[in-house]
């Protein structure tokens, strides 16, 4: 079976071109023009630092949300996913063995600044991502080809935006990635024909600890333990 894929939306890195061999260098051209000229090129310049610095000090407006609705509403897109792949085994809290056996698990992790210009990020105090990952031992390739067809066609007509998607045949993995929000929430689905492994993951927007106070240390969100994953949550 033929790949298919959707290649992620990236948004590069603003680079600088060097001028082609052989052109007047910028200074040139400027002084060339005369200072009444210069100073007009410079103004676009000065509005569009301005501009991206100021898109970026909004980063850090996250809402105050408690750890532990953030990390309902993770597990909650999760088992979503589950029913709509049509999974009907229970899964414990927990992984015994990463890559090999059942996981249901949540995790927390920090948000980012963004810095200026997008450089330079540091980790914001009092704010945390919670993420849910999930997975399956021995998922033939009926149920997880059939699922994951219907989950990406369910999803898109949700509103998620596919970044990538790719059926894999078999022997190359089948993946299934999307977002929403510009990017603040996002999943991921994985299928390994070769060991019969699915795994599935959720993340949420970013949220402030109301509870986070001044001095505290570590990272908000830690610690928390879902619920079962199976059709007992439907």
């Amino acid at each position: 079976m033929p790949d298919e894929t959707a290649p992620a939306d990236a948004t590069p890195d603003p680079v600088t071109a060097p001028a082609p061999a052989g052109s007047k260098s910028s200074s040139s051209v400027l002084g060339a023009l005369g200072c009444g000229c210069a100073a007009l090129l410079l103004v676009p310049v000065v509005a569009l630092v301005v501009l991206l610095s100021g898109g970026f000090s909004g980063s850090t407006d996250f809402p105050k949300v408690a750890p532990g609705k953030m990390a309902d509403r993770a597990f909650q897109r999760s088992q979503e996913a589950y029913d709509l792949m049509g999974f009907t085994r229970t899964v414990r809290p927990g992984v015994e063995k990463l890559g090999v056996s059942t996981e249901n698990t949540l995790s927390s992790g920090y948000c980012y600044d963004g810095g200026l210009l997008g450089m330079e990020d540091k980790t914001v105090d009092g704010a945390y991502r919670m993420s849910h990952s999930w997975a399956l031992d021995h998922v033939p390739a009926d149920q997880a080809v059939s699922g994951l067809r219907r989950l990406h066609r369910q999803l898109k007509d949700d509103g998620w935006e596919v970044s990538s998607y790719r059926e894999g045949g078999k022997s190359k993995s089948w993946d299934l990635y999307v977002e929403r929000d510009d990017g603040n929430e996002r999943m991921s689905f994985n299928w390994y024909p070769d060991r019969e492994y699915f795994t599935g993951g959720a993340s949420v927007p970013c949220a402030y600890d109301p509870e986070w106070g001044s001095g505290d240390t570590g990272l908000p969100g830690d610690g928390q333990n879902p619920p079962a994953l199976g059709p007992a949550q439907r």
